[in-house]
């Protein structure tokens, strides 16, 4: 039987009853859109965190595009991020007409180098976009201290790190705004897509309403453009609802599947070796997605799935600014030295929840054999 790098049918097993009720209860509402499960998901979702304020949105990308909208951002402006991220980050940036600028990762975590950001401010930055990757955050401090001397705004990519803490904080309350994801795969999931925006800022949740829903408050009347058409829907946002309450729980399994791949596989690394995930000082690590490294890294991809039917995915094979569709930005190969070089090394073992430990087994097993056979 094949091994997905992420599977949700064991999930949906154990759920099923709760998200069939979940679909039921919003048909049998009356209601279909911008109804009572929205609302409730907001104000829940929002006390989690400890914030005043959540707008729900479609998909995660439109949360981080939205956020930037409603922080100001447009073009002519730039936004700091990363390349070492998914291409929506970009995407959205882009998608607002500013245009986005790269500083490197960190090689021990993945993260922002947040030591770079300053010098990578111009007269034109109005921003910063900090990726909370694979499951941990970035070094937050570094970055409020250079939001505040420039006058920056700081919006949060949430999408991997939904429960991820550092120094006891959460991710998406640190910055101005936090945009999040709830696409199948993440932390909190929807059978579908959806994502939202957090903020303890009023205007900022004003203009997010606003944003998601054409530019209006009331119907039929526009009251700033441009708008667009992202409302979270209320199915997803009642199943988002019951799987809130059992987020903790998925963090939990989460963590102790990261905790058997490094006990098993612990006297297997080094340099030049497999590397583990390395987890920053402060950071509560949430194993979104469970990312090693091998210098041999698609030899042993490739014997994974032919030996042992261990089906592995990379995140991500191809830095941002290394795509044809960003070719605009102008941005070099090389300028970006350790994002270059994870990309040709990353891979992800399987990772969520419902991954059973015979399976938990099977990965270990196989990638021990694949790479005792390469040493």
């Amino acid at each position: 039987m094949t091994t997905h790098v992420w599977d949700y049918l064991a999930e949906y097993a154990t759920e099923r009853d709760d998200i069939l009720d979940a679909v039921q209860q919003v048909f049998a509402s009356g209601r279909l859109v911008l109804g009572d499960s929205v609302r409730g998901f907001e104000t829940e979702f929002a006390a989690y965190h400890d914030l005043p304020r959540c707008t729900g949105v479609d998909n995660g990308t439109n949360a981080v595009k939205l956020a930037l909208e409603a922080c100001g951002i447009g073009p002519g402006d730039e936004v700091i991020t990363v390349s070492n991220t998914a291409a929506p980050t970009v995407v959205a940036i882009d998608g607002t007409g500013a245009t986005p600028v790269f500083v490197d990762v960190r090689a021990e975590d993945h993260l922002m180098d947040t030591s770079l950001v300053e010098a990578a401010v111009t007269p034109r930055t109005k921003a910063i976009l900090p990726v909370h990757l694979y499951g941990q955050c970035v070094d937050m401090e570094p970055l409020l201290r250079i939001a505040h001397t420039h006058g920056l705004r700081i919006v949060e990519d949430c999408a991997q790190a939904h429960g991820a803490r550092r120094d006891g904080r959460l991710a998406g309350t640190m910055g101005d705004a936090a945009a999040f994801s709830f696409y199948p795969t993440k932390v909190l999931g929807a059978y579908g897509d959806g994502g939202a925006v957090l903020t303890a800022d009023e205007d900022i949740d004003r203009a997010m309403r606003r944003l998601r829903y054409y530019g209006m408050e009331d119907v039929y009347y526009v009251e700033r453009t441009p708008g667009h058409n992202s409302r979270l829907d209320e199915v997803q946002a009642e199943i988002l609802r019951r799987k809130l309450t059992r987020l903790d729980t998925y963090i939990a399994d989460r963590r102790s599947i990261a905790e058997r791949y490094a006990e098993g596989l612990a006297d297997l690394c080094g340099p030049g070796r497999l590397e583990l995930p390395a987890v920053s000082d402060g950071n509560e690590h949430v194993y979104y997605v469970y990312v090693v490294r091998h210098p041999r890294r698609d030899e042993v991809i490739r014997r994974l799935r032919e030996r042992y039917d261990i089906v592995l995915n990379i995140s991500y094979p191809w830095p941002v600014h290394t795509m044809r569709g960003f070719a605009h930005l102008g941005v070099e190969r090389g300028s970006l030295p350790v994002t270059e070089e994870l990309a040709g090394k990353i891979f992800s073992l399987p990772m969520y929840p419902s991954l059973r430990k015979a399976q938990q087994d099977k990965v270990i097993d196989a990638l021990r054999d694949v790479l005792q056979t390469l040493d």
